[in-house]
C-alpha cells in the first residue's frame, strides 16, 4: 500500500512527537486487547461540572489504584491549597469528588496512583479552560465569555460542499507583518479589526477576506498546543501547532492575556463572531491523531496505555510520524473525538473540521463524528488528509484513507492527484507539472477535474497517484495545489521554473488555480497565494520565524493583477453552478472532454460543461488549459461565444468581448474559458 507522508506530521514530530488512529471495539494488537474490557463513560460531567450543589470532579481512569484532585489559587505557581481524595466507581471506571462551593476562579489538576507510585499532575483530557501554558485546568463561568449577540450567532448555510471555498490561514501569518495595519498582531482579535489597510491603502485582514470572496477560513490549530511558552511571548516563538496538549481549550499565545483563562475563550469567540458577521465560516484544524508527548501526555497521565495504539510488544505505534498515534478503535477514545468536536461546534460555533492525518482514524469513528455534528449544525463541513505518515496496527480497510472515502458520508479528502499533477510532485522542488510545461500529467489532471468520480472519458490506469475512481460524489473531494505543508505555490514555481521570467510564474500560478477553481469538488487555497506570497523557499516552516511565515501585504499592490484574477475566479465559481455539480452522474453526463492526442499535443486539456449543467444559465461552457511553455491552438465550435478568460485575464460579465469560435490560440501557461 502506498503511504503519503505529510509534512504537517513531520513538523509535529520535530515539535514534540505523538499520533492517532482508527476504529471500534476490536483490538488491533495483542497488547491493546487488554483495553477492550475497560468500562467506559460518556457522561457530560467529565471532568468538571459546576451546578447549584457545588463543584464536581469526575476522572475516567479504570485501572488507577487511587486518584485525587489538587486545588490551586493560581494557574501557574504555588502549592495546592487543598487536595481532594476521589472515590472509585467501578461500574463506569471513574473517580469522583465534590465540594459544596462554586469554585469559579480556582484551578485544579488530577493525579492517579499507578503501580504504587503517584504519576505527575495533569489537567486531565477534558480541560476546557486552562491557566498559562495549560498545566492546570481553570474553573470559570462559561456564559460570561460569550460576546454580545452570541446566542444569535450563526455561520453561513451550506447546502452542498461544492459551494464552499476554503482559505487556509495561520493566525500569525495573517497579521504579523508591519504592512498588515493590524493592531492585535498574531492574536484571535486580529480578525475582528475592520478597516485595516496597507501603507498604500490596500485592504488586509478580514476586509481582505471579504473582498476576495472566500466562504470559509480554515485556521491552523487553535487548541492549546505544547511548543510555545505562553509566559514568554516577547520571544515571538512561532509554531504551526500540530503538537496537541489540551484539545478542548484555545491556545493562549493567540490571546491578549494567556494568564487569564477567560480571555483566550472570549477572544476566540469574538473572532468567530466577526467572521460570521462577515458571512465567512470558520473551519478548525484538529489533530486528534497523536499527542505532543508520549508518556507525559495528559492521556497517559490519566489512563496509561489506553488512548494510544501499540504494537504487540507494547511499543507505541507511530502512523503519525510523531512518536505515537491515538486509538480511535477503542470506545473511550472514539467517544472523546466525537464529543470534543461536538463541544467546539456547540460552544464556539465552529463550522467545520479539517482532520490532520485522518487515515489514522477509522471510518466508523469518522462517520459517527459527522452524524453527531450534523445534529448541531447541518452545514458543518468535515474533511481531512486521506493518508498516514507510517504504518499502523489498524487494518488498511478500516482506515479513513482517501481510497476508503466512499465508505464515509459527508466527509471529503484532499486530492493529491490534482496537487501533484498540476504543479509537480511535492517531494521534488524542481519537478514540473501540467501547468508548468511537463507532459504526461493530462489524465491525472482530468481525475482532479471530475473529482475522482467515475467518468467514461477518464482512464484511471494512467493516473499518477490513483488507479480507480475512489469518490462516489464530488462532495468527497477537496482540490488544491498548495497548503501550509511543503513549498508555497510561489516558491514551487520559483524552484521549478528557475531561469524563466517572473511573469511566466505568475501566469502559471493563475493557470494552476484556474484548474482548481473550475474543477468539480471543493476548492481550497493557501492564504496569500492571491498576492504571490512566498516563504523564501522554506518548505517546512512549522517553527520558522515570522520573517519567513508572515504574509507581506505590500505584495497586494505589487501583484494586484494577480489578486484581481483570483477574486474574479472565485466570483465566477460562485456565480455558475456548472462548476459545482453535486453528483457523479451529472458530471459524467454534462462534462465532456474534447479528443486531444496528448502525445502529439501535450499539456493541453479541453472540455465542455453542456446543457445548462447543474441549472447554470450558460448552456455551454468551454474550458481549455494550456500548460505548455509555448502558444497552442484549440478548435472551438463555430458560434457566438462570450470570452470569460483568455491570456491571463478573466471576467464573467462579458467585458472581455466575444469570439466566433474556430481555431483559437492560447498563450503559454494560460486558460481559455468561453460561454454561450
Amino acid at each position: 500500500m502506498k503511504l503519503y507522508v505529510s509534512l504537517t506530521m513531520t513538523a509535529a514530530i520535530l515539535a514534540a512527537g505523538s499520533l492517532s488512529s482508527p476504529l471500534p471495539m476490536m483490538a488491533q494488537s495483542a497488547y491493546d486487547a487488554q483495553f477492550i474490557e475497560y468500562p467506559t463513560y460518556n457522561g457530560n460531567d467529565l471532568e468538571l461540572l459546576v451546578d447549584n450543589s457545588g463543584t464536581h470532579f469526575r476522572l475516567w481512569s479504570p485501572k488507577a489504584q487511587e486518584a485525587r484532585v489538587n486545588l490551586y489559587d493560581n494557574g501557574h505557581t504555588g502549592s495546592p491549597y487543598q487536595t481532594l481524595e476521589m472515590k472509585p466507581d467501578a461500574k463506569t471506571g471513574t473517580w469522583t469528588a465534590s465540594v459544596p462551593q462554586k469554585l469559579y476562579g480556582k484551578f485544579y489538576t488530577f493525579q492517579i496512583k499507578w503501580n504504587g507510585e503517584w504519576k505527575n499532575e495533569t489537567p486531565g483530557v477534558w480541560a476546557k479552560a486552562v491557566g498559562v501554558n495549560g498545566k492546570r485546568a481553570a474553573i470559570i463561568d462559561f456564559p460570561k465569555t460569550d460576546p454580545e449577540g452570541w446566542n444569535a450567532d450563526r455561520g453561513p448555510e451550506v447546502k452542498n460542499f461544492s459551494d464552499v471555498i476554503v482559505y487556509e490561514m495561520h493566525h500569525r501569518d495573517m497579521s504579523m507583518h508591519p504592512s498588515s495595519g493590524i493592531a492585535n498582531k498574531g492574536k484571535f482579535l486580529a480578525l475582528t479589526e475592520d478597516g485595516t489597510v496597507t501603507p498604500l491603502g490596500e485592504k488586509t485582514g478580514i476586509d481582505h477576506l471579504k473582498e476576495l470572496g472566500v466562504t470559509h477560513v480554515h485556521i491552523l490549530p487553535s487548541y492549546d498546543y505544547n511548543s510555545v511558552d505562553e509566559t514568554n511571548l516577547q520571544d515571538n516563538t512561532y509554531n504551526w501547532g500540530y503538537d496537541p496538549q489540551n484539545y478542548n481549550a484555545p491556545e493562549g499565545s493567540y490571546s491578549t492575556n494567556p494568564s487569564d483563562p477567560e480571555s483566550r475563550i472570549r477572544e476566540m469567540k469574538e473572532m468567530v463572531k466577526a467572521l460570521h458577521d462577515a458571512g465567512i465560516g470558520v473551519i478548525m484544524d484538529v489533530v486528534y491523531n497523536h499527542t505532543a508527548e508520549n508518556d507525559g501526555s495528559n492521556f497517559e497521565l490519566t489512563a496509561p496505555g489506553y488512548y494510544h495504539r501499540h504494537w504487540d510488544d507494547g511499543k507505541y505505534s507511530d502512523a503519525s510520524g510523531c512518536g505515537n498515534e491515538t486509538a480511535s478503535d477503542l470506545q473511550q477514545m472514539q467517544d472523546y473525538i466525537i464529543n470534543s468536536t461536538k463541544y467546539w461546534a456547540d460552544e464556539y460555533h465552529i463550522d467545520g473540521f479539517r482532520f490532520d492525518l485522518m487515515a489514522i482514524h477509522d471510518t466508523e469513528t469518522m462517520n459517527k463524528v459527522v452524524q453527531e455534528l450534523k445534529k448541531i449544525n447541518p452545514s458543518i463541513f468535515v474533511y481531512g488528509e486521506g493518508w498516514t505518515a507510517g504504518d499502523s496496527p489498524l487494518a488498511p480497510e478500516r482506515r479513513a484513507l482517501k481510497e476508503n472515502v466512499s465508505k464515509m458520508e459527508d466527509i471529503a479528502v484532499f486530492s493529491d492527484d490534482i496537487r501533484d499533477a498540476v504543479k509537480g510532485h511535492y517531494t521534488n522542488a524542481a519537478d514540473r507539472g501540467f501547468a508548468t510545461g511537463k507532459p504526461g500529467n493530462e489524465e491525472t489532471v482530468k481525475i482532479g477535474i471530475v473529482a475522482a468520480t467515475d467518468h467514461p472519458q477518464v482512464d484511471y490506469s494512467k493516473g499518477n497517484n490513483s488507479k480507480f475512481p475512489y469518490a462516489k460524489s464530488p462532495g468527497m473531494i477537496v482540490n488544491y495545489v498548495s497548503c501550509h505543508d511543503d513549498l508555497t505555490l510561489t516558491d514551487k514555481l520559483h524552484k521549478s521554473m528557475e531561469g524563466e521570467p517572473e511573469q511566466n510564474m505568475l501566469d502559471a500560478a493563475k493557470l494552476a488555480q484556474t484548474i482548481v477553481f473550475t474543477s468539480q469538488g471543493t476548492p481550497f487555497m493557501f492564504a496569500g497565494e492571491e498576492i504571490f506570497r512566498d516563504k523564501q523557499g522554506v518548505h517546512n516552516s512549522y517553527k520558522s520565524p515570522d520573517s519567513i511565515n508572515a504574509i507581506n501585504w505590500e505584495n497586494k499592490s505589487k501583484y494586484h493583477d494577480q489578486f484581481d484574477y483570483y477574486k474574479e475566479l472565485i466570483a465566477l465559481r460562485k456565480a455558475h453552478p456548472a462548476f459545482r455539480m453535486t453528483s457523479a452522474d451529472d458530471i459524467a453526463k454534462h462534462l465532456v472532454f474534447d479528443k486531444i492526442d496528448s502525445f502529439k499535443t501535450p499539456n493541453l486539456i479541453s472540455y465542455s460543461l453542456k446543457d445548462n449543467a447543474n441549472g447554470d444559465e450558460w448552456k455551454e461552457i468551454k474550458v481549455v488549459f494550456n500548460g505548455a511553455s509555448h502558444a497552442q491552438e484549440v478548435n472551438v465550435p463555430k458560434g457566438k461565444w462570450m470570452i470569460v478568460a483568455q491570456n491571463g485575464k478573466i471576467a464573467h460579465d462579458g467585458s472581455l468581448g466575444t469570439t466566433k469560435g474556430g481555431k483559437i490560440s492560447l498563450a503559454p501557461y494560460s486558460a481559455l474559458i468561453l460561454a454561450r
